[in-house]
Parts: C-alpha cells; structure tokens; sequence
C-alpha cells in the first residue's frame, strides 16, 4: 500500500502547470480494454457501458461456461485538467456445467474506484516552427510524435463476488490495489497507439501482472476500428487476449461500439462478443484557450507589472 499512495501523491508534484485534457468530441476508451493517457477534462462526466456474449470451454478439465457480462465505467474529470476520477463495475450472469455439477453464478466481479493523472504531453506548449523558405521542411515527417504522452493510475478492487468466477479456491481478499503506467502516442494519418502496463490485485493471492497494447485507426469523421493484444499472468492462470472492433460517432458526445475477442490457449477457451455505447456530459465546460504571448505583449506586460508583486507560475 506504501506503493499505491507513493504513486498517487506523485500525481500532484510531477507537473505544475494546467492543460486542457477536453476534445471536440467524445474520447472513450471503448470498446478497447485499454486506458488512454488523456483524461475527459474538468468537470466533464463521462459514462462508458457495454454488454457482452461469454462462451468459455475447458477441454482438460471439460467443463463449459455461457452467459454474459456488463460493465459499467464513469469518468469525471475533477480538480485539475490533466486528473479524473474513474469507477467501474463489472456484473457477470452464466451457467457453469461439468460431469460434477451445474450452477448459475451471478454477481457483482468487482468493483474498482480509481484516479488517472496525465504525468507528460510531448505535444504540450510545442509549435512546429513554419520555415517559409522550404516546402520539404514543412513536410517532413515530425520524430516529436514517437515521444508518447504518460499516464499513470492508481485504484483499489472490491471483489464482492470474485471468488465466484475465480480460477482458484484460494481466498482472495475484499481488496486488491491496482496500479498502472499508461503511454499514448498520436500518429499521423489518424493512427493512435496505447499500452498499458499493470499489477492488477497486488498483495492477494491473484495478483496479476499484465500488459494491453491497442491500435486504433480513424477512417472518417464517425468510423474508427482498432486492434488489441492484452496479456496477463499470475500464480494459478496465464493467457494471452486478441480483440477486434469499430466505433461509430452518433454526435459529439455520443458513441456505439462493437467488438469480438478471443484467447490463445485452450485451456479455457475464452470467446467474447459485445455491443457498447459511450456519452459524456460537458455543459458545465467552460473552455480555456492556450497561446504564447509574442515579445510585444511581454513587454507590455513588464511595464504593467512593474512594482506589483510576481503571480504563480501556474496563474491564468
């Protein structure tokens, strides 16, 4: 735990200056399993939501489990631009069958409160300098976009019903710290790239280790489509997660998905079909414009300011 609050209080001393985290339109991290670096924006509520088809088979230890799960996620930016606060729930409903019996598990996985802090923005007070001389200059390729964006977020689990739909009869505890480190590149031609690198449950007998790395295209001004890996280890289940799947933008503020999933091993085999859908409310936004003053307004400035006493470094 000395860890988990090390990295939260970190949040707050890393950067000092505010940065405005809110796009035009909605920015969900669905229907992906990944995090993205960049939060909603101040004051900003955010609901991501989805449902999903389970099919799982064993074949060694042949049993088989079908149902479904939903997940419900809320995002508030609050505070500072670059932090959000971040709750999810995760409810899953099946019928497990073997030759020793058959039950309907039904409950509440997990749930999990946590905060997200942008540490860095490659992109943040950057201009790319126009050279009027040179046409190839202005459009050569920009190295500046492989430096990723960084995150890093910290939550707590409560496993209500866990141990339910665990892969161990060992007890798990009612709380698992999760800790995350999130990268994030912008790519041209609308190609985003996102990893995600946790321990997921630390301290309880299924702490995990894992990894989620998504690629994310842009087609148009409403389709997107993305691909992902997710990986996870831990003392009793290790496995290996390949997804697929479009978004279409109704509005702004308002976003469908669709996604399929499948595991590499047998042992279970794991099949996941779902259907999603995002919004956001930003009406109590109020938008703050960034701009470098030239070296007039500096000097006006200066002579305005003489004999008053300094501002912060982070006054507006």
């Amino acid at each position: 735990m000395k860890l988990i609050h090390l990295i939260f209080f970190s949040f707050f001393i890393i950067s000092s200056n505010t940065h405005a985290q809110y796009t035009d339109v909605i920015n969900s991290n669905r229907p992906g399993n990944s995090m993205s670096a960049f939060s909603v924006g101040k004051t900003v509520i955010q609901v991501e939501s989805g449902l999903n088809y389970i099919n799982e088979k064993h074949d060694l230890l042949e049993y088989t489990a079908n149902g479904y799960s939903a997940d419900l996620t809320t995002r508030y930016g609050f505070f500072r631009e670059q932090l959000e606060a971040i709750v999810n729930l995760n409810y899953q409903n099946d019928w497990y069958n073997s030759d020793m019996q058959s039950t309907h598990r039904t409950g509440l996985k997990t749930t999990t409160i946590g905060f997200k802090y942008l540490i860095y923005d490659p992109m943040k007070n950057y201009e790319k300098k126009i050279d009027v001389k040179s046409w190839k200059a202005n459009h050569k390729y920009d190295w500046r976009q492989l430096i990723p964006s960084v995150a890093a977020y910290v939550g707590i689990n409560i496993n209500t019903n866990r141990e339910l739909f665990a892969r161990t009869s060992n007890t798990i505890g009612v709380f698992g710290p999760k800790a995350m480190v999130i990268t994030q590149n912008v790519l041209p031609k609308s190609w985003v790239f996102v990893t995600n690198v946790f321990m997921d449950q630390y301290g309880t007998s299924m702490q995990t280790l894992g990894y989620v790395v998504t690629l994310t295209k842009g087609f148009n001004d409403h389709w997107s489509g993305f691909i992902e890996n997710r990986g996870l280890s831990n003392e009793y289940y290790s496995d290996g997660f390949f997804t697929g799947g479009a978004a279409y933008l109704l509005g702004s503020n308002i976003q469908i998905d669709a996604s399929v999933s499948r595991n590499y091993k047998t042992t279970p085999n794991i099949f996941y079909a779902g259907i999603g859908a995002s919004w956001r409310f930003d009406g109590n936004y109020d938008e703050v414009l960034y701009r470098k003053p030239n070296k007039e307004e500096k000097k006006e400035k200066g002579k305005k300011d003489k004999g008053k006493g300094k501002k912060r470094k982070d006054a507006i």
